[in-house]
């Protein structure tokens, strides 16, 4: 079969365009390769007659994502431009199944650009998550003092590193530059392990800092793949996987039990409420 080159007229529209997220923060479609119609070509080319019952894209794509059937996926590439504070781009970069070049402050003069969060994004921390904030914030007035502390700390560490700029290298001045820092990079990455890095940072455990640029990320990859996009909604962002304890306690539940009585207790019990209510993978 032949591969012709794709071209999606609603991505070509946002190429370049930047997408804010945060404070200070954007993403931009730098460029693409292939869309849903590459997912089909490479799938058809690949299974052959196994395919023939999918006749209209839409089901095979579903049925490629359902199945896990990954490789036709990565026949598609996204270039991203993400401008971004190191301590979002220090969760980013555990997915080690992309390309990225990063701006060094080594050769550059790093900007005068840090993140602040905003008053209602201030919380305690959760008592019962070891990583995450807790939903009770804070009053206006310990706010605005967490703030003017971050506020504070960052200009005194842009000035020290100026004055440092002034007598040593920039490899050793930037060296008490705090996180909250705003670093850039070009990011390439396929489709396939896109979706992987956008199925953990899409849910409502991950930061919200890093959930803010998976939205981002996920709107724009709707652009280069509807088919694809609609899919992931449907069997991934939509749907839940039980563990086999999880899948007995189901079968409980549909001959008429009670969730109470399904056989599962603690945080077992916790994990499968919450399944059952989000529709979530957790």
């Amino acid at each position: 079969m032949f591969m012709a080159h794709c071209v999606v007229p609603a991505a070509e529209e946002i190429l370049d365009k930047e997408f804010p997220v945060l404070d200070k923060g954007f993403v931009r479609l730098v460029d693409y390769l292939g869309g849903d119609e590459r997912i089909v070509q490479a799938a058809r080319v690949s299974y052959g007659r196994g395919t023939k019952s999918y006749r209209e894209d839409r089901g095979l794509i579903g049925y490629l994502l359902r199945n896990r059937h990954t490789s036709p996926f990565e026949q598609v590439v996204f270039t991203f431009h993400v401008k971004l504070p190191i301590f979002v781009a220090r969760q980013w970069v555990r997915h080690r199944t992309a390309r990225l070049n990063e701006i060094s402050g080594r050769y550059s003069v790093m900007k005068d650009e840090f993140y602040v969060p905003s008053a209602r994004d201030l919380a305690p921390q959760s008592a019962d998550n070891k990583q995450g904030r807790s939903g009770e914030a804070l009053s206006r007035e310990k706010a605005q003092e967490v703030l003017d502390l971050f506020a504070a700390d960052q200009g005194r560490a842009y000035e020290n590193y100026t004055r440092l700029l002034d007598d040593v290298a920039r490899e050793i001045a930037r060296i008490n530059l705090p996180l909250s820092l705003y670093t850039e990079w070009y990011w390439q990455i396929d489709l396939h392990n896109l979706l992987h890095f956008l199925r953990l940072r899409l849910d409502a455990h991950a930061q919200k800092e890093i959930r803010l640029y998976a939205e981002v990320l996920f709107d724009i990859m709707k652009k280069v793949c509807p088919l694809t996009a609609e899919a992931f909604e449907e069997y991934e962002l939509g749907g839940a996987a039980f563990s086999a304890k999880e899948f007995a306690a189901l079968k409980k539940m549909l001959a008429g039990g009670s969730i109470e009585s399904c056989g599962l207790s603690g945080k077992d019990l916790e994990r499968f409420r919450e399944k059952l209510s989000s529709g979530r993978q957790v």
